[in-house]
């Protein structure tokens, strides 16, 4: 009996603990299941505001972007096109110039009008360099097309236009005097304005006319005059002759021989050209204010004859009949070494062709 009691209460103690197992793990997988819904809910929950933030943030993305677009978009425009092949030939003549090669300066920018004639930077520049090769013709020309032109030209028409009222002696017109210096041209052909010619002893490198301010004067100016020979060449100073003849036009329209009082003096010592050095005369040209004019026949020793081996001298003309207003209107300048002709300047260089150089020089 009591190993039926005992067996029975041990098989009553395994039902409980089967059961209480039971228990313990339905519970268990209640708690497991709850945890892991609510920790399934806190997920679910988390990504749409995950995505919410990425729905703030994606339109901004598109927003820069365009904006981003927008300021390369400007820079891209503003950097510089190519230069054309005339603006490459004139930043090439400048400096060129500007390193004293004015040979080719002078060719780039002729290239360089060729390719855009109506360009008034290029013909600005092209005068300027011209007045530095002391071509004052050519320059004023290329300055009057700059002018002709008209404001469309901007600050080259503002200069062109005060250039060309500065006074500098041009070919048909003439002016009482001359504001500041003006250069020769010398850049030219000899044939055409007066420069050495081939195989010469002695030959023409300087020619400046520069005003002088004078109260009692109508016109006061001076011609500095350059001459030089080649190297190594022994010149007998004794034998050079220099002719300055200055210029007047008469009531703007006859041009004469001037009536103004010339005189010279050598600005160099020894004047002998036993060095490599250009020898410098200055010429003066003075015309006083209130000025008697003198006869055609007196005209004729107005003009300086300056001989290195005489003493300077002034000439001084004598009373006249002739009536007119009287203007300064240019010069010729003769070198003569051995009674040939060596040299010739004339601004401006229709004297020339109104009073051709003699190939030899009167005794």
């Amino acid at each position: 009996m009591r190993i039926l009691t005992l067996s029975s209460s041990l098989k009553s103690d395994n039902s409980f603990k089967i059961g209480l197992g039971l228990v313990i793990l339905f519970a268990a997988a209640e708690i497991f299941s709850t945890g892991y819904y609510y920790i399934g809910r806190a997920r679910t929950g988390g990504a749409p505001a995950q995505a919410s933030i990425v729905a703030v943030r994606t339109p901004s993305a598109p927003a820069a972007t365009p904006s981003s677009i927008k300021a390369e978009s400007p820079a891209a425009e503003a950097s510089p096109p190519a230069p054309s092949l005339s603006d490459q030939l004139l930043n090439e003549a400048v400096e060129l110039r500007d390193r004293g090669d004015t040979a080719n300066a002078l060719a780039r920018l002729q290239e360089a009008s060729g390719q855009d004639p109506k360009n008034a930077k290029i013909l600005e520049e092209l005068a300027k360099t011209y007045e530095s090769t002391q071509n004052i013709v050519r320059s004023n020309e290329t300055w009057r097309k700059i002018q002709e032109m008209g404001p469309s030209a901007g600050a080259s028409f503002e200069l062109a236009d005060k250039r060309l009222k500065m006074g500098v002696p041009t070919p048909g017109v003439a002016g009482p005097g001359l504001p500041g210096p003006s250069r020769l041209d010398i850049g030219s052909s000899p044939a055409a304005t007066g420069g050495s010619s081939e195989g010469s002893t002695l030959g023409i490198t300087e020619a400046t006319v520069m005003e002088t301010p004078d109260p009692e004067a109508d016109t006061n100016l001076m011609l500095r005059i350059g001459i030089r020979k080649p190297s190594k060449t022994v010149i007998d100073h004794t034998k050079v002759k220099i002719q300055v003849f200055f210029y007047d036009t008469v009531d703007d329209k006859d041009i004469k021989l001037t009536d103004a009082d010339v005189t010279y003096e050598w600005l160099t010592p020894n004047h002998d050209w036993a060095g490599t050095n250009p020898e410098i005369l200055a010429v003066t040209y003075l015309r006083p204010k209130n000025k008697v004019l003198s006869s055609e026949a007196a005209l004729s020793a107005a003009a300086a004859s300056v001989n290195p081996g005489k003493k300077g001298r002034a000439s001084k003309p004598g009373p006249s009949a002739e009536s007119g207003q009287r203007k300064y209107l240019g010069y010729i300048v003769r070198v003569y070494y051995h009674d040939q002709l060596q040299a010739v300047r004339a601004e401006p260089s229709k004297l020339l062709k109104l009073y051709p150089p003699s190939p030899t020089a009167s005794p």
